[in-house]
């Protein structure tokens, strides 16, 4: 089984394209090389193939990367399933991961969410949404400042509080309020939280 993430940018005509699709490409470029692992098309929508097991965690990237961004959020939908044909493009492999994804984002763009989850079992697409949902109340309110944060650490994990307070020339009392603001904790656990739950599939 595979995991693919099927995204697009929301309010991408308010930013300079350029300043988000440079930096998109270059998270992307670190899990794969495209076409064959990801790809950006349609101006604004982009398609990734990954291990289950990652998918939450680089959903994480993704979404904290373009928060960091003024103005902008970005829509996910995860398929989790099989891939039946893999092409030398991403957009044109097939399998059940692939329907799943990209059904998901059409509901999505109707439904007002920004993520949500679709897998072959009911039950695990049913308790993964809801916990979807409730973090979302939070991922979605971000701040620029806080989603740096939040990036930097799903990025390079080792980082110390001391670390990422040279990197941003603030305090490491800022920092620590910023993970505390962002519950970086409670990522981390229902990280652990996703993938056992995927393990069931």
């Amino acid at each position: 089984m595979i995991a693919v993430i099927t995204g697009d940018i929301i309010n991408s005509q308010q930013s300079a394209t350029e300043v988000w699709i440079t930096k998109l490409k270059n998270l992307l470029e670190n899990w794969g090389s495209t076409p064959q692992a990801w790809e950006i098309y349609r101006g604004d929508e982009f398609q990734l193939k990954c291990k289950i097991d990652d998918v939450f965690w680089y959903f994480l990237a993704i979404k904290s990367l373009i928060k960091s961004q003024k103005n902008l959020d970005v829509r996910i939908a995860i398929g989790i399933g099989h891939e039946n044909f893999s092409s030398e493009k991403i957009t044109e492999s097939n399998g059940s991961a692939y329907v799943n994804s990209g059904r998901l984002l059409k509901d999505l763009k109707s439904d007002g969410h920004t993520v949500s989850i679709k897998t072959s079992n009911d039950r695990v697409d049913r308790d993964l949404n809801i916990l979807m949902k409730w973090a979302s109340k939070d991922f979605d309110n971000w701040t620029m400042a806080t989603s740096e944060i939040v990036h930097e650490m799903i990025m390079n994990p080792n980082s110390t509080q001391e670390d990422l307070a040279k990197k941003f020339n603030i305090s490491q009392s800022s920092v620590s309020q910023r993970l505390k603001r962002a519950n970086y904790e409670l990522i981390v656990e229902t990280n652990q939280y996703f993938k056992k739950k995927i393990s069931e599939l």
